[in-house]
C-alpha cells in the first residue's frame, strides 16, 4: 500500500488504494477528503454539517458513571475529541491524536512522560522554546539529560554513540527552525529501533505539516505539530497536538492521562477553529509553496543576498544536491514548503532595515498563516539559545526567516525585491 501523488501538482494526496482477499481494489480516501470529513459528520440530533461548539464543562449522567462519553470538560470534550479525529485521520498512519493549549505543553507533557532522570537525543538547530524547556525546565526539575547533535550530517557510529541506556527519545525537527537542515528520519528511525534502548523518535512536523510530510509512514513513533501554524492556518489559535500510530498505542494512553491530568487541554472555540483551518490544508500548503518558491527564486538573484536556504532550490554544492535528494527521497516529487531563511548581505543592520521596510511581510514572530511574516531568529524565536550556540547553529544576526503567506506571488516577489534592494542601497 504507498502514497499517491497528484499527477498535476506533484504533491503526495495521501490516498491509498490496496486489494482485498477478494482481489478488488478498496478505496479510501485522499488528504483533503479526510481533512474536510474525517470528525464533522453530520450531526444526528439536528442535521448541521459543521459541528456545534460545545461549551459545557459537565455533563449530565443517567447513573453514577453512566454518560455519553463526557463528564467534565478537560477529560473530553465533543471538539477536541472531533479534533483529533480529525489530526488523526490526516497525519498519515496515525491511529491516535492528543490536542494541548499550545505547543509548549504538549513539549512538556512529552517530556514528562520520559519519566525521572532520562537521557534525550535531540537535534541541534531545535526550536527556541523546545531548547528553553529541555535546559531549563526539564533538566532542573525531572533530571532530564539531552545530547544535542547535527542529526543532519552526524555519522551513524555517532548518532549510535550518542544513545545510553537511560535514552527514551529521539527529538527531530525537520526542516529544522530556522535554517532549514533536513534529517534523514527514516535513517534516524532504523539507528534508534536497533539499539538496547529502543528510544521513541519524534518529529516536530509543524514545518511540512501532514500534507506534505508522513513522519510515522517512515518510521517515526510520535509526530508534534504546533497547530498554532500550519494546520490551523490563520493566526488565531495558540495550540498543539501528539498524533501516534497503533503500536505506540500504550504510550498514547499514558499521555492521554497526563493531558488530563495536568489539565493543559485547548479550548471548546480554539478546537472548533483549529478543524475548520485544517479543511483548508491541502488548499493552502499548495499556494504557500508555489509563493515561497517563486520569492526564493527572486532571492538567489539579488546581489544583495548571500544566500537562500530553500530544501528544494536548485544548488550549485554538492551540499544542496545531497539535500535535494533527501527531500525527493522522504517527500513527494516537487513537494514545496512554505518557509525561507536567507542570509542578506550587509549583517545585522541590512537585517533590521529589510525587516521595517516590507510592506506585505510583517515583523511578528510564529509562521504558516495566510498573512506573509518576517523575523530576525537570532533576536527573536532563538534568542533564549546562547549566543556561541547561535553562532555554532548558523543563526547569525544576517539571517532573515520568512513564512511565506498565499497572498499574491507577484506581489510578494515584488516586496522582498524592493526591501532588499533598499537595505542593500541599491
Amino acid at each position: 500500500m504507498s502514497p499517491s501523488i497528484d499527477s498535476f501538482s506533484g504533491v503526495r494526496t495521501n490516498g491509498f488504494s490496496h486489494t482485498n482477499g477478494n482481489g478488488l481494489k478498496k478505496h479510501v480516501d485522499g488528504f483533503g477528503t479526510r481533512a474536510i470529513h474525517v470528525g464533522s459528520e453530520a450531526s444526528q440530533e439536528t442535521g448541521a454539517v459543521i459541528p456545534s461548539i460545545s461549551l459545557s464543562t459537565t455533563y449530565k449522567q443517567a447513573a453514577i458513571g453512566v454518560h455519553k462519553g463526557f463528564e467534565y470538560s478537560r477529560s473530553g470534550n465533543p471538539n477536541r475529541n472531533a479534533l483529533e479525529e480529525t489530526l488523526a485521520s490526516i497525519e498519515s498512519g496515525g491511529a491516535s491524536a492528543l490536542a494541548f493549549a499550545s505547543g509548549s505543553a504538549t513539549t512538556a507533557t512529552v517530556l514528562q512522560a520520559l519519566g525521572p532522570n532520562s537521557h534525550i537525543v535531540s537535534v541541534n538547530d531545535v526550536y527556541g522554546g523546545t531548547f528553553r524547556y529541555i535546559r531549563r525546565v526539564a533538566s532542573e526539575n525531572q533530571g532530564l539529560e539531552a545530547t544535542f547533535l547535527d542529526l543532519e550530517t552526524a555519522g551513524d557510529e555517532e548518532i549510535i554513540a550518542s544513545f545510553r541506556e537511560n535514552t527514551k527519545l529521539v527529538w527531530i525537527e525537520s526542516p529544522t527552525n530556522p535554517t532549514l537542515r533536513l534529517i534523514d528520519i527514516p535513517r534516524i528511525a532504523r539507528l534508534a529501533q536497533a539499539h538496547p534502548s529502543r528510544p521513541l523518535v519524534l518529529v516536530d512536523n509543524t514545518f511540512l505539516s501532514p500534507f506534505y510530510s508522513s513522519p510515522l509512514l517512515l518510521g517515526a513513533d510520535v509526530v508534534m505539530h504546533s497547530l498554532t501554524k500550519y494546520i490551523n492556518g490563520h493566526s488565531d489559535v495558540v495550540m498543539g497536538a501528539l498524533i501516534l500510530p497503533a503500536h505506540q498505542a500504550a504510550f498514547s494512553e499514558k499521555l492521554r492521562f497526563l493531558q488530563n491530568a495536568i489539565g493543559a487541554v485547548p479550548s471548546a472555540y480554539d478546537c472548533w477553529l483549529a478543524q475548520r483551518g485544517a479543511k483548508t490544508l491541502h488548499l493552502r500548503m499548495k499556494q504557500h509553496g508555489l509563493n515561497a518558491l517563486a520569492v526564493a527564486r527572486a532571492l538567489s538573484a539579488e546581489p544583495g543576498v548571500d544566500e537562500v536556504i530553500y530544501p528544494g532550490l536548485p544548488g550549485k554544492t554538492e551540499y544542496s544536491r545531497r539535500k535535494n535528494a533527501l527531500a525527493w527521497r522522504m517527500l513527494s516529487p516537487h513537494a514545496r514548503r512554505g518557509m525561507i531563511s536567507f542570509r542578506i548581505a550587509g549583517g545585522q543592520a541590512a537585517a533590521e532595515k529589510f525587516l521595517t521596510t516590507t510592506r506585505l511581510f510583517t515583523l511578528a514572530e510564529s509562521l504558516g498563516g495566510v498573512e506573509s511574516l518576517a523575523e530576525h531568529p537570532a533576536q527573536m524565536t532563538h534568542g533564549s539559545i546562547p549566543p556561541a550556540d547561535r553562532a555554532l547553529l548558523g543563526i547569525g544576526d544576517n539571517l532573515v526567516r520568512l513564512s511565506v503567506g498565499v497572498e499574491e506571488e507577484e506581489d510578494l516577489v515584488e516586496d522582498v525585491l524592493q526591501a532588499v534592494r533598499g537595505a542593500a542601497g541599491l
